[in-house]
């Protein structure tokens, strides 16, 4: 299990994506007026306007794991509160994101 996705939420979708164009030395794999997405050495960075449908205000990172259920009812037990419950966002990838006891959000992937 490791961080493998942040996403950032963005008020400019084309002012980041040249900012993160120039930082990441890439070009976007994923470039949509919804969502521009870069892949580069095992990581995935997504610039995601208006912070999207998850209301993002701060970048969230993802962790992705074999079961997200499992890793759930985990972070449940320990105290974390469920923000989004799991959702397929394409191909069978399901994601959601739980806040620790600070309000931090984490967000946890699962790929089928």
């Amino acid at each position: 299990m490791m961080i493998k996705t942040v996403l950032h939420p963005v008020t400019d979708l084309a002012k980041a994506k040249a900012v993160y164009s120039a930082l990441l030395g890439a070009e976007p794999t994923a470039d949509a007026p919804y969502y521009v997405g870069f892949d580069v050495d095992g990581q995935h960075v997504g610039l995601v306007p208006g912070g999207g449908p998850q209301k993002l205000t701060t970048p969230v990172a993802y962790w992705h794991v074999p079961d997200i259920q499992a890793k759930l009812s985990e972070v449940t037990a320990a105290g974390a509160v469920v923000r989004d419950e799991p959702k397929d966002v394409g191909g069978g990838r399901l994601v959601a994101t739980v806040t620790d006891a600070d309000g931090n959000v984490l967000g946890l992937i699962q790929d089928s």
